[in-house]
């Protein structure tokens, strides 16, 4: 990223947006506006925009830098259904949306405090219709199952950079979307030892 170009890159994104982009096409609606959180780069929601057109994408991220890299990529593909990213810290109070008809969060609740957890999982029972999805991806753990080696490593490493980070208990994040309204629908294996974690509004 240059003073001229407010992008930058996440090798992870380019890596998992293609199996991602799997697990959406059998769980997004068909229309309606698709809210990310934790949007970073915009490399995700450009390309996923484009796989699905016939969505609204509204991408988002707490971080000033991340938003001008998102509009930056959004003006330079000349994207027609991404809208210009939203200022949200999961752990807010209020956010400046009052509907979305499903929301994503990819590799957000492991790099960042629970209180963005709770909050993610509360404005999902206020803001999802009825049968609306909550997709989350990133590592886990899960309960009398114990992590591969490299998801320790990787554990370890982020607990060093912020003790209120690290990889949650899948078990944990149910309960607490469940207090929310929401029911867990599906759990998907994908590579580098992720889930795919679907919720859905009752």
């Amino acid at each position: 990223m240059s003073s001229q170009d407010p992008r930058f890159s996440s090798p992870a994104a380019l890596r998992n947006r293609d199996p991602i982009a799997d697990l959406l096409r059998d769980v997004l609606p068909q229309n309606g506006t698709v809210l990310e959180l934790a949007s970073g780069s915009g490399e995700h929601v450009i390309h996923f925009a484009a796989l699905f057109p016939e969505l609204v994408w509204q991408p988002s991220d707490p971080s000033p830098e991340a938003r001008a890299s998102i509009a930056h990529r959004v003006k330079d593909d000349t994207i027609t259904n991404v809208l210009p990213p939203l200022d949200i810290d999961a752990s807010s109070q209020s956010w400046p949306i009052t509907r979305a008809d499903a929301m994503i969060a990819i590799n957000m609740i492991h790099i960042s405090p629970w209180p963005a957890t709770q909050g993610l999982l509360r404005h999902a029972g206020r803001l999802l219709p009825a049968g609306g999805p909550l997709i989350l991806y990133g590592p886990y753990r899960r309960q009398g199952q114990p992590l591969v080696a490299s998801n320790v490593e990787f554990d370890a490493s982020l607990r060093a950079r912020n003790p209120e980070w690290g990889i949650r208990l899948l078990e944990d994040v149910e309960s607490l979307a469940e207090q929310s309204g929401l029911s867990l629908t599906s759990v998907t294996e994908l590579p580098a030892n992720n889930l795919g974690v679907v919720f859905t509004r009752q």
